[in-house]
């Protein structure tokens, strides 16, 4: 094996600020509480993808009652350049880091407005997230004081059914959108309603709150980067069990990995050097088998060589860099007898420049973007469309074939409202197709849920701008841009077909397969999720 390292230097950008708080802190008393000094005249400001502000003077209200997840960084108020880790007031947990909030703008302060904000230990936020009988003080009624809805009528005002989760959702992110009076009773109420370890609706619930929190307290890039495991929030070990049960419970990511694969293999097959360019290779799971069939293959082997790109975001769950995947996948292809070569390029998508490659001629070359193209920023978050860029200079290497496997949905330039919807809709039936396959109370399911799909909720829903990385378009779009890069569609075989259709036999019969143009999507009930299609 050749497991070559560019002697390039990469750079891993993080254009986030240093958090801080603005200082209208006062430490009271030894038991290590502060209090937070309040004004009336405090007005903070949101800005959308679209350049405009939203101002919200109750960012700091919402941020100490209605935080469900312990990782958030809006739980706690510290002192600036405070090191204590962030603590929970209610609701589910995920992780804990230092908390500090990096948008916080504040007056004079006033003597006569103070809000204690609490401290919990670590027993407090494990018993919140694994015990579903655990109590957590409700927040003080007076916070609400002055609000325009009132608990008897404030359901009936808005047309809000008892006990209606879907219906309370909804209201509070078309509250926190247009900065609504009502807004914190609505939070209030669904704080009671949500749990992580009851029905998929109230899963679902508990981390669109922890979203909404973390917007109005603008903590939510921070979060989503812990949740991305930049942070030892857990073991190596740990991370990689959770992400192989979701690999196991749903079928999501080996639809994917076999149908890409499958449309590699044919494109192929009579091929003796063949070049294999993984935009995000993560583990390196999808080309075990791949390395398995084209070893198998009748006559003279192939050389195969992989460049397996991915940035430093999965660096801790493998446990190491990205020659752990180039030792892994060489130790395979040895047991089976094919020349392999493995090229490693440590780097976000975005930085990819054709010299990176190594391209070689006479090489038969195939392209997978598995789960990652929506990652790459575009002409909607910055002057330079890297999404478009990459897909050019994919097309430039006049490639075999190039794989697409995208989540089917709508939340790249969408403004936050109808982003909000589209999220509610897209991972109900997620969470649906989860629950289907694990029990509620398994501790297991609940921490995957966390570390695998709780954070991109709370990037879509909390963070704007360059900060938001959840990018996602439907398939027209991704088609759309495909064909402006010069793309022609690569039809996905029969054969691809009947093997996805042999893999959901194994599954629950809600999901189903549809066809269309070569293409292949996969949905739970009567809603798409994920896309695969193939291109040359």
């Amino acid at each position: 094996m050749s497991t070559q390292a560019s002697n390039r230097s990469y750079r891993y950008p993080d254009n986030s600020q240093i958090p801080y708080y603005n200082g209208n802190l006062m430490h009271v008393g030894g038991n290590g509480a502060y209090y937070m000094q309040q004004n009336n005249d405090d007005t903070r400001y949101m800005s959308s993808d679209d350049g405009s502000q939203t101002s919200n003077s109750r960012a700091q209200g919402a941020q100490a009652q209605y935080c469900t997840l312990d990782s958030s960084l809006a739980n706690c108020v510290y002192p600036a350049h405070s090191s204590t880790s962030s603590q929970s007031i209610s609701g589910s947990p995920l992780s804990q880091h230092e908390s500090h909030s990096d948008h916080a703008y504040g007056s004079s302060p006033s003597a006569s407005c103070i809000t204690r904000v609490p401290s919990l230990t670590l027993k407090d936020l494990e018993n919140v997230m694994l015990g579903p009988d655990s109590d957590i003080v409700s927040p003080d009624s007076s916070l609400l004081s002055g609000t325009a809805l009132h608990e008897n009528n404030w359901r009936e005002l808005l047309g809000i059914n008892t006990g209606d989760l879907r219906q309370v959702l909804i209201a509070c992110g078309k509250a926190v959108d247009e900065n609504a009076c009502y807004m914190d009773t609505l939070m209030s109420e669904l704080r009671q309603m949500v749990s992580v370890s009851g029905e998929p609706m109230q899963r679902l619930g508990a981390y669109m709150l922890e979203g909404l929190v973390a917007r109005l307290s603008f903590t939510g890039h921070a979060l989503y980067k812990s949740l991305k495991c930049k942070e030892p929030v857990a073991t190596s070990s740990e991370l990689m069990s959770y992400m192989h049960l979701l690999y196991d419970i749903c079928p999501f990511f080996k639809f994917g990995y076999m149908s890409a694969n499958g449309a590699i293999a044919e494109a192929v097959k009579d091929e003796n050097f063949i070049h294999i360019i993984d935009f995000q290779i993560a583990q390196g799971s999808q080309w075990i088998t791949m390395i398995q069939v084209l070893a198998a293959r009748p006559g003279r082997q192939p050389y195969l060589r992989i460049t397996g790109i991915d940035d430093s975001n999965s660096a801790h769950a493998r446990g190491g860099g990205l020659d752990i995947v180039g030792q892994r996948l060489h130790s395979i292809a040895q047991s089976c007898g094919l020349f392999f070569e493995f090229n490693a390029v440590p780097a976000a998508s975005h930085e990819v420049m054709l010299e990176h490659l190594g391209i070689r001629p006479g090489e038969a070359i195939a392209v997978n973007f598995a789960y990652q193209l929506h990652h790459t920023p575009d002409e909607s978050v910055g002057i330079e469309n890297h999404r478009d860029r990459i897909l050019r200079m994919v097309k430039s290497l006049s490639p075999r074939v190039v794989t697409l496997v995208e989540q089917e949905a709508n939340t790249n330039t969408a403004p936050f409202f109808l982003r909000y919807m589209e999220t509610l809709d897209y991972y109900t039936a997620m969470f649906e197709a989860i629950d289907a396959a694990c029990p509620r109370n398994d501790k297991k399911r609940i921490s995957t849920e966390q570390h695998c799909v709780a954070r991109d909720i709370v990037n879509l829903i909390a963070c704007e701008g360059a900060e938001r990385v959840e990018r996602h378009e439907p398939f027209g779009k991704w088609r759309a841009r495909l064909v402006m890069s010069g793309f022609r569609p690569y039809p996905l075989s029969s054969v691809v077909n009947s093997t996805i259709k042999t893999l959901l036999d194994s599954y629950h019969s809600y999901y189903r397969l549809e066809e269309r143009d070569g293409v292949l999507y996969l949905g739970w009930k009567n809603r798409k999720l994920v896309v695969s299609s193939a291109w040359f």
